[in-house]
């Protein structure tokens, strides 16, 4: 198996286990769910710069990124710096996330905050949004169009915006529907972790207007940023370069204040 099938198998023994212990009324009673979700399509359709800054402490490719930095802090310094969104990832086996660092983001901040989650349940739709998540992830490698379908129209019912995340032109192609809000093209493969940014030139003109374009990993430049922005993408997905430092904030200040160059 690659890594994202392992990651795959495990999410649905995750999964089996919280349905019994929180079940979907309790989700549902939450505080967080009766909370009005701010659009991070909207957001980047209206920002100078479209940076979604990430909280990422580890990854498969790259084992520990930031084990150290408050989640409270990164939300604030991100916030301040001026990105658009946050991007916070819950998954813990492979990245060491939690939904409490959604939880704890959304104490701290009021812009919008992404779930990136590998979701293949309705449970995780529901759940990211008791958790104070204003959009939700979904990764086209690891759904059939049926599932992007009953996913993101869910999503959209509960108020949440939704970035589909596509490799390549197989999965775009079987993705594009109504309920999306962006489309994300990552330039990291999956299988074998190489980033070429290339992926995202290539793929974007098959990419209707109507989808805010997002390009989403690699991206630890303001040129890279100024080369995509020539074809049409609105949303960069920062994560690593800002994470890797020992103030994620204050690294993406600098970032986005060089933009403004």
């Amino acid at each position: 198996m690659d890594i994202l099938e392992k990651i795959v198998v495990d999410k649905k023994r995750e999964l089996l286990l919280k349905k019994t212990v929180i079940p979907l009324k309790q989700l549902e009673a939450s505080l967080l769910f009766q909370r009005e979700p701010v659009s991070l399509a909207n957001a980047l359709r209206k920002s100078k710069t479209g940076v979604i800054a990430e909280h990422k402490r580890r990854s498969p490719s790259k084992s520990v990124i930031n084990q150290n930095s408050s989640v409270q802090d990164i939300a604030t310094g991100y916030m301040n710096a001026g990105a658009c969104g946050m991007s916070v990832l819950t998954d813990t086996k492979y990245f060491g996330g939690s939904l409490d660092d959604l939880l704890i983001a959304r104490a701290a901040v009021d812009f919008p905050l992404l779930r990136k989650e590998f979701i293949i349940d309705e449970y995780q739709i529901i759940e990211g949004r008791a958790f104070g998540a204003d959009t939700v992830l979904l990764i086209a490698a690891i759904l059939t169009r049926k599932q992007i379908k009953v996913l993101s129209e869910l999503a959209k019912s509960l108020g949440l915006d939704v970035l589909l995340e596509v490799h390549n032109e197989e999965e775009l192609v079987k993705s594009m529907m109504p309920s999306l809000d962006m489309l994300g093209v990552n330039n990291r493969n999956l299988k074998t972790f190489e980033v070429n940014l290339e992926t995202s030139t290539a793929l974007s003109h098959q990419i209707p207007d109507e989808f805010v374009k997002v390009s989403e990993s690699g991206i630890s430049s303001v040129s890279a940023i100024n080369t995509l922005r020539e074809f049409g993408y609105k949303g960069f997905l920062v994560g690593e370069n800002f994470m890797k430092t020992t103030n994620p904030g204050e690294s993406a200040r600098q970032f986005i204040k060089q933009m403004a160059k």
